[in-house]
């Protein structure tokens, strides 16, 4: 295949992948983080902004690592698994997220963003 046409397969793939999940994230989690980033929460925006660079991160990785776009596409839907059973886990030992997150509360959006950073490069790591 001619480098150009795996390049641009690869780079379509990434970011349909980066858009579901965009769109899984934001279904799952109990509030709306869009609509609450419209109204300047920043929590939400710390939040939803290390979930997407967490998942980027590993998405990289794979780009990297792997030999082709299915082998690509494999490891991205489980980081994508892995990116939400982190979200799943910790707001439930962090307990109260939605209201935390509702109320503006920051330092809890950072926190939660910075979660799912650390697992996005530890994921990624573990590609390679």
């Amino acid at each position: 295949m001619p480098a150009i046409q795996n390049y641009l397969i690869h780079l379509l793939l990434a970011a349909v992948l980066l858009a579901v999940f965009f769109k899984a994230y934001t279904w799952m989690t109990p509030f709306d983080e869009v609509l609450l980033i419209r109204q300047g929460n920043f929590a939400a925006a710390l939040s939803l902004g290390g979930a997407l660079i967490g998942f980027s991160v590993t998405i990289a990785s794979a780009l990297v690592h792997t030999a082709d776009y299915r082998e690509f596409s494999a490891w991205a839907l489980g980081a994508m698994v892995v990116q939400m059973l982190a979200y799943a886990i910790t707001t439930r030992a962090l307990n109260m997220a939605k209201d935390q997150i509702e109320g503006n509360n920051a330092a809890f959006g950072g926190l939660l963003g910075a979660i799912s950073i650390s697992i996005g490069a530890i994921n990624g790591a573990c590609i390679s």
